[in-house]
């Protein structure tokens, strides 16, 4: 049976009205690397440093998913995206190009001539740097035909692998694109040396079908989705491809077993927007017990785990980290994910602060909506908020955020004990993300919520203090 890549394009099709956090993507990510999605593609650099580091967040926490990422008709836009993706295990690199008339010069201004030589020397640039690299034609039902063939020939003799071809549109019925892919095949031999792949929008509900029907024409890659946007259904045709394999004589790797608990969680993630009310992330935060170091790793193991935690610690900070962990080290055989984090807060980028806590109050019931009154002070101006929540920490850190108009994904939130009995000592450790860098703070105390409420207060100076010194 000929397999089926089925590619994943969650990431790159969500809009405005899907909000993932930062590590929530990479908790999609790598859900999807559960289910046996052979490829995940991710969204294109925009901002150098958050995308950056989201792609080699990817890249780390990936196993078996090959990551795909486009690049920019540039050979500056192919080498940054390479230095982001180079350490993932499996590698593609996606060479996008309009191919309709419509999207070359309205869009790109680009006359056709540019554009053929735009495609073969971004490919080229690829193929230097990864072995893996697709060429994916934009709008190529409304294209020229003519012109069309000729840029897919363009593409395979520069080194492309994959050449997807897209109906952007998404107004052609089973019938009408497989034979747009019948003829394609005719008109240009040289595909049958690569794969092709097919991607269809799903204005008329035919995504899927279309897909399915390009199967027996050819066609050994699939763009769909996990969670139901507007290409065809990967839960979808990863049921057809299980129950009618033999007919089409294809199969694919979509484990069908766990595809529906695994497909849940995607779409709760997805459809949630308790984001928007609350500084709380959406996903689940899961403590990777496969991250820890021990007495025996030297500085650069240390510094190397705390950059996948998301820190970008200077060599002063990292030194001050690495002499606190040498001491933990010292009394424990393994020093865990969540014990690094708080050995940071503590001893990384001490500055000095510019919110101080001046008093809080915070009410909270099983009748009563939590409320939380907080006094900051800031060049010694007394400021104040009030906050509703679900809760008195998520009160007091919507107060946060009301007193200082500053609002940064909450990516970590971990309350330990220190001491024990009644008048027992809470430790709160708040991770906050601002520009793709994790600032995390500490506080202390027998009260929970103060302890949170300084430990917020504490990641946030650190912010505006870097902030204000750029």
């Amino acid at each position: 049976m000929n397999k089926i890549r089925i590619s994943d394009v969650t990431m790159k099709q969500t809009g405005a009205d899907i909000s993932l956090s930062f590590k929530e993507k990479i908790e999609l990510c790598k859900l999807l690397d559960k289910l046996g999605t052979d490829l995940i593609e991710l969204e294109p650099i925009n901002q150098p440093k958050i995308d950056s580091l989201r792609i080699k967040s990817v890249a780390a926490a990936v196993k078996d998913s090959i990551i795909a990422v486009p690049v920019a008709l540039s050979g500056e836009s192919v080498m940054m995206t390479w230095n982001a993706l180079k350490e993932a295990k499996k590698a593609r690199l996606q060479v996008c190009a309009p191919v309709s008339p419509v999207q070359m010069e309205y869009l790109f201004h680009k006359k056709p001539d540019a554009m053929l030589i735009a495609i073969r020397e971004t490919i080229a640039a690829c193929c230097q740097l990864c072995a893996d690299v697709e060429f994916v034609a934009d709008d190529a039902t409304r294209s020229d035909t003519a012109f069309l063939y000729e840029a897919v020939r363009t593409a395979i003799a520069a080194g492309a692998k994959t050449v997807t071809v897209c109906d952007t549109a998404g107004a052609m019925l089973p019938n009408e694109f497989t034979a747009f892919l019948r003829e394609l095949y005719a008109a240009v031999p040289e595909l049958k040396d690569v794969t092709l792949g097919v991607s269809c929008s799903d204005d008329l509900s035919m995504a899927d079908s279309c897909a399915i029907a390009a199967v027996r024409y050819g066609a050994g890659e699939i763009k769909a989705a996990a969670y139901r946007v507007n290409v065809a259904s990967l839960p979808n045709i990863a049921k057809v491809l299980s129950a009618k394999g033999e007919f089409y004589n294809a199969t694919c790797g979509v484990r069908t077993t766990s595809m529906k608990r695994i497909c849940d969680q995607i779409r709760w993630m997805c459809q949630t927007d308790r984001a928007k009310t609350s500084p709380f992330d959406n996903g689940v935060q899961e403590d990777d017990g496969s991250i820890f170091l021990t007495g025996h790793d030297d500085l650069p193991a240390v510094m190397k785990v705390a950059a996948r935690l998301g820190y970008e610690l200077s060599e002063e900070d990292g030194a001050k980290v690495f002499e606190a962990f040498k001491v933990i080290a010292q009394k424990k055989e393994k020093v865990s994910a969540r014990e690094l984090d708080a050995i940071v807060a503590t001893a990384a980028m001490q500055v000095p602060p510019t919110y101080k806590l001046d008093s809080f109050v915070v009410t909270s019931g099983n009748v009563v909506a939590a409320t939380a009154h907080l006094k900051l002070t800031k060049n010694n101006q007394v400021l104040e908020g009030v906050s509703l929540g679900d809760g008195p920490i998520d009160a007091a850190f919507l107060a946060i955020e009301g007193i200082t108009g500053r609002h940064y994904e909450l990516d970590d939130f971990q309350i330990q004990s220190v001491t024990e009995g009644r008048e027992a000592m809470g430790q709160t450790i708040v991770k906050l993300r601002s520009g793709g860098k994790v600032y995390s703070g500490q506080g202390i105390s027998t009260d929970i919520v103060g302890s949170g409420i300084q430990a917020y207060i504490n990641a946030l100076n650190k912010i505006v203090y870097e902030e204000d010194n750029v």
